[in-house]
């Protein structure tokens, strides 16, 4: 009985060459590396294998990647072949079969490069998931390295020795020969692998997307129309193909899509929103050219990302986060500056107590801040080291503040003269010899616009140290005041007509102030609690004063003072009713037969004067 089982088990081991099966790829590639070998191979038949080794490996890597987590979960290990010829080898060992132990010893090594090939595949599927293809590039070369020491280690033996071995019919050392010519083919195969991954690298990142977008079995189908390859192979040299232009183009729509729904969804949300539903028109209109843009730069990414085998290059990926974030930036500043405008814009029509320059430079800071934050984002997104800049500008803040002493004295000057109300724009003020109407109240300076249409930047901090004349801070009465020249001829009488003639004039002009002219102060909350610390009238800028007097007795003339108001503040209805007062006195000095004096110098010959003696 035991020498049955002993011949049962030589018989097996004679026919366990005839059982070994890896795969068809790997039989396939075996078959075609012993052609390849044959030293009788004309270059034409050699040219023919090479191609159809190229197909075999383009057809090989689309089934990869089809059935990638299937490879990655499912390795063929041969674990029941090699366990098997393990105890065929210890039998064949007791029996002193040496060609039979070392027929099966090459076998299981035969086995075992063809699962450090499975798991290279496997690792190879894994390192897909990488972020860019730079890394993928990278995790390949460790990957090959690792399987060319276990590859190594696995044949540390020259077997070619036993080649010249006669058979002398003997199947076992014929089986031999055979495994060990396995042995080098599969050597070979597994070099040639790595060669075909590296050759593919591109293409399977790019499958290896395109198997996460569950459109993996469409792009495969269309890779393999003949006029698709023959397109590609026109676009190779520019690194594109018809699926990445196919898949551009399907962007591009998807994105002009988005647009028009980006906006629907924004004008909603706008409407419906309960702080800004009443600035929703204009927000839209004027965030529109930045939303294009910022849409333009996401399709460029897009583009660039497909091109490049969807992978993101750092410095690209940079660049493009700096630039989101200038957007973004800029759009929020130009929502801030919308409802700022219109909000100014509402002040200015319902003559609001708020002061316009307070939300102005309330507006600039938020926009200060606004940037300051986007520049420091776009800091980050550089690589910059945001906490070494905040750590220097801590170190340096009183090199900097001693440098900048004259901006911060500016930018006090802007707060006083915004809480201190001593002018606003549109005002006509004179300041240390310049005057003129104020354009605009900034962080820093203040600009004016002079007579001469001059333009004038005053530092603020000059308005917290010289004296300033607001000549726009009066409701009622601008000044008229002359001074009458009549001669010395005149008789007094007329003198005292002519003056009670023209008090009268005065009080009874429609556009001269008077004690009687009446005005409806603005009693402000603050203004009823200032009421009687002082006089209203003096606070808002009221005049009523109207004085006619006979005033001095000067060197040629008899002098008599007009001192009145007009109603207006403003300069050309002022000169207006000035010309109008001015017609009126001369007509009242003609009815009482007065002329105007002007300077003379009389002379007295004493000669004359002695003869006439």
């Amino acid at each position: 009985m035991r020498i049955v089982f002993l011949f049962l088990l030589f018989t097996l081991s004679l026919f366990a060459k005839d059982q070994v099966k890896y795969s068809p790829f790997i039989d396939k590639q075996i078959e075609i590396t012993y052609k390849l070998n044959d030293a009788n191979l004309s270059e034409e038949e050699a040219t023919k294998l090479l191609h159809l080794q190229t197909e075999l490996y383009e057809k090989k890597l689309n089934d990869v990647m089809m059935n990638k987590n299937e490879i990655i979960n499912h390795v063929e290990e041969y674990k029941s072949e090699i366990f098997s010829l393990k105890r065929i080898i210890r039998i064949n060992q007791r029996a002193g079969n040496t060609y039979a132990v070392l027929r099966d010893t090459v076998q299981i090594k035969n086995y075992k490069i063809v699962r450090n090939i499975n798991y290279f595949i496997r690792d190879v599927l894994i390192a897909l998931d990488a972020p860019t293809l730079e890394e993928f590039d990278k995790r390949i070369d460790q990957l090959v390295q690792k399987k060319q020491q276990r590859l190594k280690e696995l044949i540390k033996e020259d077997y070619k020795e036993y080649l010249s071995v006669p058979d002398n019919g003997s199947k076992v050392i014929h089986a031999l020969k055979e495994n060990i010519r396995e042995l080098y083919a599969l050597k070979q195969i597994n070099n040639d692998i790595s060669s075909y991954v590296y050759k593919f690298e591109g293409r399977m990142y790019r499958l290896n997307k395109f198997s996460k977008y569950k459109i993996i079995k469409p792009v495969i189908y269309l890779n393999s129309i003949d006029a698709v390859q023959s397109i590609d192979r026109l676009l190779n040299d520019y690194h594109l193909s018809f699926v990445k232009i196919l898949i551009i183009l399907f962007l591009i729509v998807i994105i002009y899509i988005f647009r028009k729904l980006f906006y629907i969804v924004l004008h909603r949300y706008l409407i419906n929103s309960k702080y800004l539903n009443e600035y929703a028109e204009e927000i839209i209109v004027r965030t529109k050219k930045t939303i294009e843009l910022l849409i333009i730069v996401i399709n460029i990414d897009m583009i660039i990302y497909v091109y490049n085998d969807f992978s993101s290059v750092e410095l690209v990926n940079k660049m493009f986060n700096m630039i989101y974030v200038a957007l973004f930036t800029y759009f929020v500043y130009i929502v801030v500056n919308t409802i700022a405008v219109l909000n100014l814009n509402k002040l200015v029509r319902e003559s609001s107590s708020v002061k316009a320059e307070l939300i102005n430079v309330g507006i600039k800071i938020i926009n200060f801040f606004i940037f300051t934050i986007g520049v420091l984002f776009v800091l980050y997104f550089a690589g910059v080291d945001l906490t070494a800049v905040l750590s220097g500008l801590g170190i340096g803040g009183f090199a900097v503040a001693f440098a900048a002493k004259d901006t911060i004295s500016n930018f006090f000057g802007t707060l006083s003269i915004l809480f201190s109300n001593v002018f606003s724009q549109g005002d006509w003020i004179e300041i240390d010899g310049k005057e003129g109407v104020v354009v605009e109240i900034g962080l820093r300076v203040t600009t004016l616009r002079t007579f001469d249409n001059a333009l004038i930047a005053i530092p603020n901090g000059t308005f917290a140290a010289k004296d300033i004349k607001n000549w726009d801070k009066r409701k009622l009465g601008r000044r008229i005041k002359m001074k009458l020249g009549v001669k010395y001829d005149s008789k007094r009488e007329d003198i005292n007509n002519a003056i009670v003639q023209i008090r009268e004039m005065l009080q009874n002009h429609p556009e001269i102030a008077t004690k009687d002219t009446k005005y409806e102060h603005a009693m402000s909350h603050r203004s009823k609690r200032m009421v009687k610390l002082v006089s209203q009238d003096d606070l808002e800028g009221i005049k009523r004063t109207l004085l006619v007097f006979l005033d001095e007795f000067s060197d040629s003339s008899i002098n008599i003072l007009i001192y009145c108001f007009s109603k207006s503040v403003k300069w050309e209805d002022w000169l207006r009713v000035k010309q109008d007062v001015m017609e009126k006195i001369m007509v009242i000095l003609e009815q009482n037969n007065l002329e105007f004096a002007f300077p003379s110098l009389s002379i007295y010959d004493e000669t004359k004067c002695d003869q006439n003696s």
